[in-house]
């Protein structure tokens, strides 16, 4: 990776690390990133509500494979956008085997999201995904090196098997994930294929990026630096204060006062040790200041990654109303970000973002409904097929499917409100709509005083006070 950056700005998913954020921070010479969770179903949804601007179509003028983009302009583009009280159409659930219909669609997503993000500009433009959402990864990884994507970040699980990938689309090879899947069976081995051969007749030959596995411990940095499937480039070190999933604690101790896990010295990764890999690291999680940068180099990290200060600036993919609101909010000090051990599906810690004019408190509660399904688990059926549950999926349904009633306890479906989080809530029967979810770091409590009095500002002006 030429030129290290500083700052890498978080991958937020769904949507919040959109292109626009992405293009401001790579413009200004660090390392901007967009989120590749869920950005099929995003992709869809925009085109439904019109492409006011065109940029989406324009990017698509510039996919490599027309017919793919024509076929989605097709199923997808309404000139105009929808009609007041109309339902979005949706994507059928991933699934192992997917059509080709359902895999270039993310292919071509993941490609307009980077071609985008790198317009204008000569700056490195990185792509995040979770290895926890484990059958979309191929195609968006495809799809975000067509388009010249010069950073892949992965965490969320252990990307062993990803540097393989990147090297064997380089070079037009097909490549396979290994798939983990509950209650499978010794000795089986069960993978996700992607063959570029399928797309084109003599694959072209791709940069491959630099891979940096995002991760929590030195056993993980360590194990995927010596044992990874091909070249580890670099680490990003995520602490417990950071937004969205956090690692689970590795004590056994019993949740504090409010709720929440506890983390201790266990928790807190060894960075002399880490050093000893050499490879460059950034920290992340409560790493928003000028100080934390400061106190990032004296560690021998090569910068910081930061999410929660950019989320709310001006070019983020969260909503507006929504990030006004919050904002609002903080500069009163009236905001409370609250470690959710139960929220998400995964089973992780979810950070969750409370404040008092959250339009989701004074909501009924949500009807379950699973229909986005990028957080559906593999599992072994009795009869030896492969079958697909989430613990925030209708509690009839997952038990059916093998799955604990004590799981379901809590879950709250992400896929849905998250892209709520960007302004593109699904409109249910009932004429629900769905309700958002925020997600931020605990730096979110301190950025009043970043904002001396502002209502707002721009990803310029994050850079200007974490680097002046």
């Amino acid at each position: 990776m030429n030129g290290l950056p500083e700052i890498i700005q978080g991958g937020m998913g769904i949507g919040v690390s959109g292109w626009r954020l992405a293009r401001a921070v790579s413009s200004a010479g660090q390392l901007g990133v967009v989120s590749g969770t869920a950005v099929e179903s995003l992709f869809v949804r925009r085109l439904q509500d019109g492409d006011a601007d065109g940029h989406l179509r324009r990017a698509m003028a510039a996919f490599p494979l027309p017919g793919v983009a024509a076929d989605a302009l097709r199923r997808y583009y309404l000139r105009g956008g929808r009609l007041a009280g109309t339902a979005y159409r949706m994507l059928p659930m991933y699934r192992l085997g997917a059509s080709r219909a359902r895999e270039s669609i993310t292919v071509l997503a993941s490609f307009v999201e980077v071609w985008l993000a790198r317009e204008g500009h000569a700056g490195p433009v990185g792509v995040n995904l979770l290895t926890k959402v484990q059958l979309p990864n191929l195609a968006a990884l495809y799809g975000a090196m067509l388009a010249g994507a010069a950073v892949v970040l992965m965490g969320a699980g252990i990307p062993r098997d990803i540097p393989a990938v990147l090297d064997a689309f380089a070079e037009g090879r097909p490549a396979s994930l290994r798939l983990d899947v509950e209650g499978l069976s010794e000795g089986r081995d069960v993978r996700a294929r992607f063959d570029p051969a399928d797309y084109f007749d003599s694959p072209p030959a791709l940069a491959r990026p630099a891979f940096l596995a995002i991760v929590a411990s030195n056993s993980l940095a360590t194990m995927l630096a010596r044992k990874a499937s091909g070249r580890v480039d670099g680490f990003v070190i995520e602490g417990p204060t950071a937004g969205g999933h956090n690692a689970p604690p590795r004590s056994a101790a019993p949740l504090n006062e409010r709720g929440e896990p506890v983390y201790g010295e266990r928790d807190v990764v060894d960075l002399d040790k880490l050093r000893e890999l050499g490879l460059p690291f950034w920290l992340a999680g409560g790493t928003g200041s000028p100080g934390a940068l400061r106190a990032a180099w004296a560690a021998g990290a090569a910068g910081i990654q930061v999410g929660t200060l950019f989320a709310y600036a001006d070019e983020s993919g969260l909503a507006p109303e929504l990030r006004q609101s919050v904002l609002e909010h903080v500069a009163r000090g009236e905001v409370d970000v609250f470690t959710d051990p139960r929220a998400s599906p995964t089973g992780y810690p979810f950070k969750v973002v409370r404040w008092p004019a959250d339009p989701a408190a004074a909501l009924p509660e949500r009807t379950r409904i699973c229909d986005i399904g990028g957080l559906r688990v593999p599992y072994q059926q009795p009869d030896g097929r492969i079958g697909y549950r989430c613990a925030a999926e209708p509690v009839d349904a997952y038990v059916r499917k093998g799955g604990r009633i004590e799981d379901t306890e809590g879950r709250r479906c992400l896929c849905n409100a998250l892209l709520a989080n960007v302004g593109q809530a699904q409109l249910r029967d009932d004429g629900r709509v769905e309700p958002a979810l925020i997600t931020s770091g605990d730096d979110l409590k301190a950025l009043g005083s970043f904002l001396r009095g502002r209502r707002g500002y721009a990803a310029g002006d994050v850079l200007d006070y974490l680097l002046g």
